[in-house]
């Protein structure tokens, strides 16, 4: 017996442990791993057809925050989805230019679309 086979692992138990570490860090580090992908186009044309543009942008501020705004105040919050879909589907009430109007619902009936929609605005 020689030194190798005391100490170090059999070579298939230690190919399998790295095929498995492999994989392990390709899902920690790719964007979105284990996340729902998200159909930017599909989200566009919803965010069109329900006037979300008029007030929203990915990057500049209107009527309402934009986007990058949004998703950096949910970012890491377990509910995110959860309290946007409630903002969207409601009707609540907004304050633009210091008066209160109800926020326009989403034009979709779908969860999904409207899911969609949500993670590409917390994806910004």
């Amino acid at each position: 017996m020689n030194f190798a086979m005391l100490f170090l692992p059999p070579y298939r138990e230690s190919k399998r442990r790295a095929g498995g570490l492999c994989a392990l860090l390709a899902a920690l580090t790719l964007p979105g791993a284990g996340l729902a992908a998200v159909d930017e186009e599909a989200a566009l044309e919803l965010a069109k057809k329900s006037n979300c543009l008029k007030c929203h942008s990915v990057d500049v501020k209107k009527e309402g925050p934009p986007y990058r705004e949004v998703a950096k105040k949910y970012r890491g919050k377990p509910d995110a989805e959860k309290t946007l879909f409630t903002h969207v589907t409601t009707a609540p009430k907004v304050k633009i230019d210091g008066e209160e109007e109800d926020h326009q619902i989403v034009k979709s009936k779908k969860k999904e679309e409207i899911l969609n929609l949500l993670r590409w605005i917390l994806s910004r």
